[in-house]
């Protein structure tokens, strides 16, 4: 199966198993849209959170870099965070199914949400463990948008499409390579392991902007 395949198919897996709606609202939406062709304009931090820089939070997801997953596609330390939160009851009640289904669930969002809450940035990062319900939280949130910055949280869809329920897969930008592409930190590749991926921009539907000390 190749690696597009395998990644799509493991995310189908999971709405199944959880009861996900592609279309669901995020609970945390406080409303605004960002503009399509820029990163919007950043709200002013909570003091806790201007402390923490983008390239902190990148530096702590680089650091994860070779963790794999189990033979059953779970078994982190992400996963295993994730259960034990009280964002996994929220996204049952939201969505359906049981705590224990995350145990070999795909967990690139576990990882970025894991990421957040390492460096204290969870209000901003935000933490779920489906990807649409993810991206469409930055985007109510007036933090959605087209250009890839350090520290973005960056949704793909591998067919291209430009639809936020259409999103596959999740990761965070490490850089703008200035070429079409962009260098990436995330976890549920196709190796089963978080890595370092250089990746085509046409398969980003969009990005997450997390808030960031300047």
């Amino acid at each position: 199966m190749t690696f597009a395949a395998r990644l799509t198919t493991r995310a189908r897996v999971l709405t199944a198993t959880l009861g996900l709606a592609a279309t669901a609202a995020a609970t945390l939406a406080t409303g605004g849209a960002a503009h399509a062709d820029s990163a919007p304009a950043q709200r002013p931090p909570a003091d806790s959170l201007a402390k923490v820089s983008a390239e902190q939070l990148l530096k702590v997801a680089q650091e994860q870099i070779g963790v794999e997953e189990n033979g059953a596609g779970g078994g982190t330390k992400f996963h295993s965070w994730y259960m034990g939160s009280q964002r996994a009851k929220e996204t049952v009640a939201r969505d359906g199914g049981n705590v224990k289904a995350y145990a070999n669930a795909p967990w690139c969002a576990m990882f970025v949400s894991w990421v957040g809450e390492q460096v204290g940035l969870r209000p901003s990062v935000g933490w779920d463990a489906y990807t649409v319900t993810y991206a469409q939280w930055f985007k109510d949130n007036g933090r959605f948008g087209t250009k890839a910055t350090p520290g973005s949280v960056v949704f793909f869809d591998w067919d291209r499409s430009d639809d936020i329920s259409g999103i596959d897969h999740v990761g965070l930008v490490k850089k703008d390579n200035g070429d079409g592409t962009i260098t990436t930190i995330e976890g549920n590749t196709g190796n089963g392991k978080v890595e370092q991926r250089v990746r085509p921009k046409s398969q980003v539907v969009g990005y997450g902007y997390p808030q960031y000390a300047s």
